[in-house]
């Protein structure tokens, strides 16, 4: 009874504007970061953190910036995990080259702000096509990146295959060492993640919001339509290649700053750009919340369902045989959701929200 709209009254277009129109959400929200902030870190090991945490937040990041360009504008992309090489390798070398006050988080900014506009470069070919052709002109990013760092090792400061990235200090506010952040505990690195993830997630929903975000969804619905009503398109093509390609350069770095620690060209294979695909498919396009809800589901379904093979058949079966059952029930998971609702775990949530705001009412 406390899931609704009854008695908020709206007395300016400010309040029509609210992030979370119902009180509820709002509350539920803030009691969940300020979970997520105080709670996890005490009381989540080190493997949690390490294993589960860190890799759904970075993941999740390549998944919105998939899903902003994908889901929100319509422009389909396979570079996901090239984009992500790029925001990588440029944050291990801004940290390497810089001056000591360059710290890890303004360099994953910078870092992102490079892989945007290169994404702009390879978003270029959108302006004249689109659907699958756009799609498969989108992997030129794939392999561009990583023909790129394999023919100049300067990159990765001359090592043959993979760099142990180090456990960097910086001034949190630039004061002195009183808020010097050590990123050598899993809790700071799940914190740090935590924090940039928080913040690029309500940014994009603000700009969803904005009129930004209007003319990405308008160029989604019909791109000829948008053009004759006056929204540039083909600006507003680039900002979605810029704004998706920054996402997933920093999700790239988080990947290997933050869950790795290793720093590979290997790293970011063709199935990496097809796994963030299907995060973000499955989550719901078109869905901030959904990149985050796919993530969570093809990331941790392989592994629950392994533990749950190990328990139940004590380890009667092998560990390979366990891996690929889980990839058949996972593959068979996914056709169904889909059948039954194409616009995948977000509009699940929805309906589910809709029916709980209306209960005990029949529908």
């Amino acid at each position: 009874m406390i899931y609704r709209e009854t008695g908020t009254f709206i007395t300016s277009y400010l309040e029509d504007r609210k992030l979370f129109p119902i009180p509820f959400d709002k509350w539920a929200m803030a009691v969940f970061m300020l979970f997520m902030i105080f709670v996890v870190p005490f009381i989540a090991s080190d493997y949690w953190l390490a294993a589960h945490l860190i890799p759904i937040l970075a993941y999740g990041t390549a998944a919105l910036g998939l899903n902003l360009l994908t889901g929100m504008t319509g422009q389909l992309s396979l570079g996901t995990a090239g984009f992500m090489c790029f925001g990588a390798f440029f944050t291990f070398n801004i940290m390497l080259r810089s001056p000591e006050w360059m710290n890890l988080p303004l360099a994953m900014v910078l870092a992102g702000s490079v892989t945007g506009v290169i994404g702009i470069i390879f978003g270029l070919p959108s302006i004249r096509i689109k659907g699958f052709y756009l799609l498969v002109s989108t992997l030129a990013a794939q392999y561009f990146a990583l023909w790129f760092f394999r023919s100049y090792p300067y990159f990765l400061n001359y090592a043959t295959a993979t760099v142990t990235l180090p456990d960097h200090h910086f001034d949190l506010f630039g004061i002195g060492e009183t808020f010097d952040v050590d990123m050598a505990s899993f809790e700071a690195k799940y914190l740090m993640s935590l924090g940039i993830v928080t913040a690029l997630a309500l940014f994009a929903k603000n700009l969803m919001r904005s009129a930004t975000g209007r003319n990405f969804m308008a160029v989604r619905d019909m791109d000829i339509a948008a053009s004759v009503i006056g929204i540039p398109v083909i600006r507003t093509k680039m900002l979605a290649f810029f704004v998706s390609c920054f996402y997933c350069g920093v999700g790239g770095a988080l990947f290997c700053y933050a869950y790795l620690q290793v720093l590979g060209i290997r790293t970011f294979e063709m199935n990496r750009s097809f796994e963030i695909l299907f995060m973000a498919i499955i989550g719901g396009l078109g869905s901030i919340a959904g990149s985050f809800y796919g993530t969570v589901l093809v990331y941790e379904f392989p592994i629950l369902f392994s533990w749950a093979g190990d328990y139940l058949f004590k380890g009667a079966f092998d560990t390979a045989v366990v891996d690929n059952v889980a990839k058949i029930t996972y593959g068979i998971l996914i056709i169904a959701l889909l059948i039954r609702e194409p616009g995948g775990l977000a509009a699940l949530w929805a309906t589910a929200k809709q029916k709980l705001r209306t209960w005990p009412f029949p529908h």
